[in-house]
């Protein structure tokens, strides 16, 4: 890890989870140090790498959750429940309306009534 250079994001996305995770320590160490020369009293051009370091940390948790999450929607896609925090937050009232099939569905008289007495289309023809 270069310790001038921020990290890029779009570099971060094709790196595996082992990668990351020494990437992030990395990371980590090197704060670490410089918190460390902070309190000594080091130079000031270097103090100023703490707000890049701290960016650069968050990308690459950022990163390493969005693969994790996107690694259990995989595994839970083809099971009967989805866990609390993959499902759509919505709002309460929306999880508990009828789903569309439901909502759609008609009983077989009123499936009768509509097929025999569709909704007419009158057209009225102006006068010239």
């Amino acid at each position: 890890m270069s310790s001038t250079a921020r990290v890029k994001s779009s570099s971060l996305w094709g790196k595996s989870k082992d990668d990351l995770a020494k990437q992030l320590d990395e990371l980590k160490t090197e704060l670490g140090q410089l918190r460390v020369q902070k309190i000594a009293g080091g130079a000031s051009s270097k103090l100023t790498r703490i707000h890049d370091l701290r960016k650069s940390i968050a990308r690459v948790l950022t990163v390493i959750n969005a693969n994790q999450r996107h690694s259990l929607r995989q595994f839970y896609s083809k099971k009967k429940y989805l866990p609390l925090d993959l499902r759509a937050k919505q709002t309460r009232a929306i999880r508990r309306r009828l789903s569309p099939k439901d909502a759609s569905r008609v009983t077989q008289k009123q499936k009768k009534r509509t097929t025999h007495f569709p909704v007419r289309k009158y057209a009225v023809k102006a006068e010239a």
